[in-house]
């Protein structure tokens, strides 16, 4: 219907302006925020679907992106409370000070990208299974480039934190022992354990709903009629 259409073109709107303005931000929070109303706007375009595909794809959706993002933002608190950082320049080399930080970053991001094995990969497949059924192959070139810019948005900043140097070290030879890639537990400056532990948690469920996927669809059908 007209309406249906309306509202599907809203959420791809939203989808790719506010990933674009994500990209853009340096402010790690601040990024993190345009990315909730980026994925957000995924539950809208599998409603607007209307297809027993989109709703699943939909509903499951929510609960990726709450583990996903919740589990973000903590790794973003964690990291303030144990460096005072908060832009994402600011970030270099902190993955191998805080490996389980970042560790719990990279999962909370691959459930946003919809990649697996996080739960994010199955709510991006049924979205897309959605719109297939429909034909609405601009709607799967949206949900694709979306995807691609949450990567372009997240994963430099696991990179940087990982792969580059700390600020002032970045001029340093590196003694032997000591690469860049190292990482040695003298020299960890995690957050305390309340910090650190609950992204752990949820990062580590967004990998269990992947594997939940099935029952959480198998719960949702009933409800669709099926």
């Amino acid at each position: 219907s007209g309406a249906a259409d309306w509202l599907l073109w809203v959420a791809a709107f939203t989808l790719i302006a506010t990933s674009i303005i994500a990209v853009t931000k340096d402010n790690l929070k601040a990024r993190l925020a345009y990315s909730t109303i980026s994925q957000l706007a995924y539950v809208t375009l599998g409603v607007g679907l209307a297809t027993s595909m989109g709703i699943v794809g939909g509903t499951m959706q929510i609960v990726a992106h709450a583990l996903g993002k919740i589990t973000l933002f903590m790794c973003a608190g964690a990291i303030y409370v144990a460096t005072h950082k908060t832009e994402i320049s600011q970030m270099r080399g902190l993955g191998r000070l805080m490996p389980f930080t970042f560790g719990a970053f990279l999962l909370g991001s691959l459930s946003i990208i919809g990649l697996p094995p996080t739960g994010g990969a199955w709510s991006k497949w049924y979205l897309v299974m959605g719109a297939a059924d429909t034909q609405q192959l601009v709607m799967i070139g949206v949900l694709m480039g979306s995807s691609l810019l949450a990567i372009a948005y997240l994963i430099p900043v696991v990179a940087r934190g990982f792969f580059l140097p700390l600020a002032d070290q970045e001029d340093r030879p590196q003694a032997p022992g000591h690469e860049i890639s190292t990482i040695r537990w003298s020299d960890m400056r995690e957050a305390p354990l309340w910090c650190v532990v609950p992204p752990c948690l949820t990062g580590i469920l967004s990998v269990l709903v992947y594997f939940a996927a099935p029952t959480i669809a198998a719960f949702i059908s009933p409800i669709l009629g099926q």
